[in-house]
C-alpha cells in the first residue's frame, strides 16, 4: 500500500510510503487540473500524440509532454511509438487503488461520525 492511515488517539493521519509510493504519485499527478484535463481527453477520445493534445489549447507540445510524463510515472498513461510520433493512451486501471483508498478512508470517517452521533444523542 502506498499510503496508510495511522490513528494516534483521536488523531487520524495519512502517512506516505517512505519511497513515495504509487498512490502518492497518482494523487500528485491528479492534483493538477491540466493533467486531469489531458487524462480526460485521452479517456474520451482515445490515443493521441502530444501535438494533437496541444491543438486548440494554451499549452505547447512540450508543455503537454511534461504533464503527460507525470501521468505516465503515476501509471495513468502509457506511450507507444507509431512511426515518428509517440501516441499516449489512458490506462485508468491504476485509479482502482485510489478508489479503494478513498473508500477505506471514508468508511473510517463514517464510523467516527456514527460514534459521535451516538455520543451526542446519548
Amino acid at each position: 500500500m502506498a499510503a496508510r492511515i495511522v490513528r494516534v488517539g483521536t488523531v487520524i493521519a495519512v502517512t506516505p510510503e517512505p519511497d513515495g509510493g504509487a498512490l502518492d504519485r497518482l494523487f500528485g499527478a491528479l492534483a493538477d487540473p491540466t493533467r486531469r484535463l489531458l487524462l480526460q481527453r485521452l479517456v474520451q477520445h482515445g490515443p493521441q500524440s502530444a501535438t494533437r493534445l496541444a491543438e486548440g489549447g494554451t499549452l505547447s507540445r512540450q508543455g503537454v509532454t511534461k504533464h503527460i510524463q507525470a501521468l505516465e510515472i503515476a501509471g495513468l498513461v502509457c506511450s507507444r511509438r507509431v512511426g515518428r510520433e509517440v501516441q499516449y493512451r489512458a490506462t485508468t486501471a491504476q485509479l482502482a487503488s485510489a478508489v479503494t483508498w478513498m473508500l477505506d478512508a471514508g468508511s473510517g470517517w463514517d464510523r467516527r461520525l456514527d460514534r459521535l452521533r451516538r455520543d451526542v444523542a446519548g
